[in-house]
């Protein structure tokens, strides 16, 4: 077996990849080493919709108990609410069963520490390391010493009241909201209410096998339609554990994570309460963003791409905003992790305070042209160091005589490597990005 800590934790095919007897030893580890302080630790669970979420939860919490861990359940919640449960109910770690925004067959195991953020790789290595060697250095409890499960009924409501804390009123506003099926179905709709928004919620009634199919942050087109067809204000669309938010203005039109930011950004330096001045991105986002903010007079710091990089960064300069163009937004001061929801009240009362469409306010940025090609591969490490596939992309980069870019990663999370070239000939973009990726495709032998 190879790493199983990717760069959201570990994921999977469900049943297959990530089975349960991983996900128990995932639970026994997990606790072990996240709980080395506390003599009897506490340990907050949730999940997101898919159907593979009720198997892994029940094997996690078997591990988690066996090693005299209680297991606080929570159910189906956003991944930022947990993060937050998990700071706030004092326990050791908290747990996300969650693939995100990937198909219902994926499913992933993702912890954070007692402050609610993800783990360290140091911290991700000690406990893979003893799940790869069958390793089991803890004391094996029996009679009273094994683990108990505690329902928390309330935890939905618990990160309802936190969301509507963090801003006022809202009433005035009309709101698509596409739920993706998944965690934010019922939290999602029930927040927005509760600030005064008139919501039309879509995609907000999951069955298990349904969520981000055709819907969410990956999949607007469904909202651009009822957008326009309800008149509303805006749309917003989560991904299926809602850590993420992409939305639609008025005219229909998409606006992603660069634009997010940008918005919230500039409202921040108006009011004087952008932390350092700064808005930190990964290398993903678009050269628009850079531009609109250098402008504003705004310093921007650039990540490799992942969240986690995005917030050790914040956590190095002091500053308190950032994300990826993927819509995983970063408010620091707030919660410790992206939270789609708490994003879109943010960007909701923009658009209230300034009393103008979002269109308008989303022209503060051009977005460059920019083309995104996925090779699925086998070899992806190794491929990242073909000579061929390096020349090629050279190559490429050589074409657009420094008015553009070509970047290749590799997904942290599914066996894809990504080309994403920038520049401001849309038709030469794709024709250079698909240069590469056939480069990438014969080199993957």
């Amino acid at each position: 077996m190879g790493r199983l800590f990717g760069t959201d934790g570990v994921r999977g095919v469900a049943n297959s990849q990530l089975t349960s007897s991983l996900a128990f030893r995932l639970g026994q580890a997990g606790a072990y080493v996240l709980s080395k302080e506390h003599p009897h630790p506490r340990i907050v669970i949730g999940k997101d919709t898919r159907i593979s979420g009720d198997m892994l939860e029940a094997a996690l919490v078997a591990g988690i108990c066996s090693v005299g861990a209680d297991v606080l359940r929570v159910g189906v919640l956003p991944t930022p609410g947990i993060a937050l449960l998990t700071r706030t109910l004092d326990v050791s770690a908290g747990v996300v069963i969650s693939a995100s925004h990937n198909p219902v067959q994926d499913n992933g195991i993702k912890f954070f520490d007692s402050t609610g953020y993800k783990l360290p790789d140091s911290i991700e290595d000690e406990i893979e390391r003893i799940v790869l060697n069958e390793e089991k250095p803890w004391e094996v409890p029996i009679g009273g010493e094994i683990g108990r499960v505690i329902e928390v009924p309330d935890a939905g409501r618990r990160y309802i009241d936190f969301l509507k804390s963090t801003v006022g009123r809202l009433d005035g506003l009309k709101v698509v909201l596409d739920c993706a099926n998944g965690a934010a179905s019922y939290v999602g709709p029930e927040v927005l209410r509760e600030l005064g928004i008139e919501v039309v919620p879509i995609f907000n009634t999951p069955d298990g096998v349904n969520i981000n199919a055709g819907c969410g942050s990956t999949h607007p087109e469904q909202l651009q339609r009822a957008v326009l067809e309800h008149n509303a204000d805006l749309g917003l669309a989560n991904d299926g554990d809602a850590d993420r938010l992409i939305v639609v203005d008025e005219q229909g039109n998409i606006l992603d994570g660069d634009f997010i930011m940008v918005i919230c950004a500039l409202a921040q330096k108006a009011k004087g309460t952008l932390a350092q001045n700064s808005v930190v991105v990964t290398v993903m986002s678009n050269l628009g963003l850079h531009l609109a903010l250098k402008e504003a007079g705004i310093t921007v710091d650039q990540t490799q791409v992942g969240d986690r990089y995005v917030m050790e960064e914040l956590l190095r300069t002091g500053a308190k905003l950032g994300g990826e163009q993927s819509g995983h937004i970063i408010f620091l001061d707030q919660n410790t992790t992206g939270d789609g929801l708490l994003t879109a009240l943010h960007l909701l009362a923009v658009v209230k305070e300034r009393q103008v469409p979002l269109s308008q306010l989303a022209s503060a940025m051009q977005r460059l042209p920019q083309v995104l090609i996925n090779a699925k591969v086998q070899y992806k490490e190794r491929l990242m160091q073909d000579e061929r596939v390096l020349a090629k992309v050279q190559e490429a980069e050589e074409i657009l005589g420094g008015r553009g870019r070509v970047l290749v990663r590799p997904s942290g999370t599914e066996p894809l490597i990504r080309v994403m070239a920038e520049g401001t000939d849309q038709q030469k973009l794709k024709e250079l990005a698909q240069g590469v990726i056939d480069i990438i495709v014969q080199c993957d032998v």
